[in-house]
Order: structure tokens, then sequence, then C-alpha cells
């Protein structure tokens, strides 16, 4: 298959491998935030191209579809929208929703097809769309919007099975009562139309589907329907897609709402020395959907007990050509030293990392400070790592607390990180919530003076609601980049 001369160019560029960040905000080769949400990734001849949602800042639907490639899976360059919006068009118009884009290659057609959920704003279409290119980068060209086999069709995914070839389309068909079901279906050889129905989920009310595929199983991945308010994603196992497929089971620690993500896509590193199996998931922002976070992290996946689930790194290193990766090792300060200013104090805390947690850090008046803090000279990434208790609701809160009935969710709190006390400089650190007793991490990218004499200082930006950070159990903080 044919690729461009930038792409070549692209691959001389990106050959030493950068860290995998999940939650970061993930920019471009030309510095732009990456905006490419809920879709996939395919490898063609060593290059990895991505396509997703191009969310547009201040609207849900009308972007079109966003193309970005990489040989790492770290570097990403973008080659703008694969598929633009048509204005007065029926199915693609800057109106429409086109949500969860898949591209596969057709081996019979030669062609690249790309396929998604197409609807209009009040989501009354149901529709799959399907357009065509003759490289991976596009432009694509709308063919049609049809009802898969005369059903509904509302969340949507794709996989190819790598040992026959033959790829298939998952999607759950709509919110509705009668229509609470996920199919798995086969495309026909061209990848054109679909086929038949080879199973039905019936009735767990679940979306976002996608499959991944081992030597011995076939794993489906779903979430449950709350929004862009993240939950526990669930995983099926069976031996054949026709199955019988087992009960499902929830594939990371409870009450993480899978660290904050959604499922959307799978993918399968083949490498000389090893076989990696990533989780690609949506950390959606509904207050700021266009700069929605990625959580790209490995799952650990055992046949022979019939488990799948995904393990958290802060920060990891994935050699594509070998398959390998290996979670890179920071240097970590806890709560219990360090300083606290105004109302902020340190409170017991049986679940955190010294039985220690830092709370009460509101505005620019209550800071905590961590001090010693080795440092390179050069951006590196650290993590923080919090509780966020927004769960339990606040007076000044309209709806009260999400885990209410009836309640909201803002789903972030907003802190400011200063370096060695330079004002002029604020970072912004969004704390998604989490739950009594539960803490994750958020990552932010800082330089440090080199040496071990660096302070970093944390308050509180307001969110909309108050001003208050979430509470801190500890930072880490890692090596800059190779």
């Amino acid at each position: 298959m044919w690729l461009s001369g930038s792409v070549l160019l692209l691959s001389a560029a990106v050959a030493q491998a950068k860290y995998i960040v999940p939650g970061a905000r993930w920019r471009d080769t030309d510095g732009n935030l990456v905006n490419a949400h809920a879709g996939n990734v395919i490898q063609d001849n060593g290059t990895f191209w991505w396509f997703g949602e191009y969310k547009v800042e201040g609207q849900e639907e009308g972007g079109g579809v966003s193309v970005y490639s990489s040989t790492d899976l770290a570097t990403w360059a973008s080659h703008g929208l694969a598929l633009e919006p048509v204005e007065g068009s029926p199915y693609i118009s800057p109106s429409n929703i086109i949500q969860r884009p898949k591209v596969v290659y057709s081996e019979s057609t030669g062609k690249y097809h790309m396929w998604w959920h197409a609807d209009n704003s009040s989501y009354g279409l149901l529709l799959q769309g399907f357009a065509t290119a003759d490289t991976p980068a596009g432009p694509y060209s709308f063919v049609n919007a049809t009802a898969p086999l005369g059903n509904w069709s509302q969340d949507f995914g794709m996989f190819t099975d790598y040992k026959d070839g033959r790829t298939y389309a998952l999607y759950s068909n709509g919110d509705r009562a009668e229509g609470r079901d996920v199919y798995l279906t086969s495309y026909n050889k061209e990848v054109t139309a679909l086929d038949e129905v080879v199973h039905r989920f019936d009735k767990f009310d679940l979306e976002a589907p996608t499959i991944i595929q081992t030597e011995r199983s076939y794993y489906a991945l779903m979430s449950h329907k709350t929004g862009y308010r993240p939950n526990n994603v669930v995983a099926f196992r069976a031996d054949s897609l026709s199955g019988p497929w087992s009960q499902p089971w929830i594939v990371a620690p409870l009450n993480t709402r899978t660290y904050n993500s959604q499922s959307g896509f799978t993918l399968r590193i083949k490498g000389s020395k090893k076989t990696t199996y990533l989780y690609l998931g949506d950390q959606w922002d509904s207050n700021s959907l266009w700069e929605s976070r990625y959580i790209w992290l490995p799952m650990n996946i055992h046949d022979n007990r019939r488990t799948l689930e995904v393990e958290w790194h802060d920060v990891y290193d994935l050699n594509v050509k070998t398959g390998d990766f290996k979670p890179v090792k920071g240097r970590e300060y806890t709560s219990k030293d360090a300083t606290t200013n105004g109302n902020a104090f340190k409170q017991e805390a049986n679940f955190a990392s010294d039985g220690v947690i830092l709370t009460g850090i509101e505005g620019n008046d209550s800071t905590v400070t961590f001090h010693g803090i080795e440092g390179t000279g050069k951006p590196q990434w650290v993590s923080f790592y919090y509780q966020n208790t927004d769960d339990m609701g606040f007076g000044d809160q309209p709806g009260g607390s999400p885990d209410r009935i009836g309640g909201s969710w803002q789903l972030r709190r907003i802190s400011s990180v200063v370096v060695n006390g330079n004002t002029e400089k604020v970072e912004t650190l969004y704390q998604r919530d989490t739950h009594k007793g539960i803490i994750l991490s958020t990552p932010l990218q800082l330089t440090l003076n080199k040496g071990s004499k660096n302070t970093i200082t944390v308050g509180g930006l307001s969110n909309g609601f108050h001003y208050k950070g979430a509470d801190l159990d500890k930072i880490v903080v890692y090596p800059s980049e190779k």
C-alpha cells in the first residue's frame, strides 16, 4: 500500500520512543492538543493511524473525523480532517452527529473504509455512516448512511479477526426500553455492508463496545450507559464470536470507574518478543468535550484463568517493535512531609500512603507545599495522587451530589500548581471525581530546576461552584523523557 513522503519523514523524526502518559494533555508534533475522541487505531506498513471525533470547542456535534499518524504510539502528527462536514448534507452536516468513527482496510476494494454512528442532533436517525478513501489519511468520500439490517444503531465499534481477516461491527441499538442490546454483526468480504448477526448481548444496557482477541479467546469490553459520566467497564469472554459468552465482570478496581474512562477501542501489539494488549479509553470532560483526555493502558490477560484486567501506570514506555512495555519508576513525596498554609491541614486517612491526607486546599490562601523535590532542569511528568469526594455533595452545588437521584456531576476539581514560588506561571491541574477513600492520579508536565531544592505548591481554582482543590495523598516525580 502506498504511503506519502510525509509519513516517511515522520518515521525518521520519531525514531526515539516517548512515554505514554494516561490522562495527560497529549500534544501533536505541532504543539496542539490531540483531538481524536472515541475512534480507533490501525497499523499500516509500520505506521499507526489514529482516527477520532474532532470536537469543536463549545459544541458536541459537527466536527468531523480527525486523523493522526505515529510510529511509536506516543508521538503523533496531525493530518487534519479525514472526513469533513458538508453543509446541507442530511448525514454529515455541521449539525449532524458523527460519533465513534472506525477505519479498516478492505483488501477486496483496495480502499480504506470508515464507518461511524451517524445521527441528527436529537439522536432520531440511529444509522451507520460509510465513507471510503484511497489512503489512510483520506480525504474520505461519503457513500451512504443506513440502518444495519433494518435495526437501530447507536454507539459503534469495529473488530477485525487477525486469524481470518473478517471484520465485524458492534453497536448498541438505542436507549429505548426495547432497544437495550448490543449486536455483533459480520461485514461482507468487501466491508461495504453488514452480512448477518453473529451474536446479540441481550438487555445488559451497555454501550461503547470493543473486542480484543488472543490466541485462545475473544474478550468484549463495554461500558454502562451513563452519558459522559465514567462507570465500571465490564468484559465478557468467549471461545468463538458466536458464543456462548460468559457473564460480564468489572475490569478495573471497583469505584475507580475504570480510572475515570469509557471503553472505546482495544489494540493488539504483536512484537518480536511479546504481545501487548492496550485498552484505549476516553476520559470525557462534559464541561469541555473538545479537550477530553485519553486513558491508554495495558491489559493483563490470563487465558488459563479466563480473566482480563486493565492495569494502571502513571507513565510507561512501550516498544512497538518488541511488544514490551515498561512502567517508568518515579520518586514519591508524601503528604506527611508537606507543609500547609492557611486553612489547609493534614487529616487522618487510613487509605492514604502514610495514613495522612492533605485537605482544606482552597484558593491562593490555603495551600500545601512539597519540598526537596529532585529535578532534571528539563520537562518531566509529575503525578498528583488525590481523592475528590464530590460524590459527597456540596451545599452550593445545584442538584446536590452526583450519586444522589437527580444530582449533578461536575466531574472535576481544579487546582493551581506553582513551581518554586513562581506565581507568574501557574499550571492548571484537573482532578476528576473519585469516591470516598479512592485514590487516583492525574499528571502534569512541569519543568523543575536541576537539583533537589525544588518546591511544588498546590492551591485551588474555581470549577464553577467552589475554589477547592482535591485532597492530596502524594506526588510522584518521573525522570525526563529519553
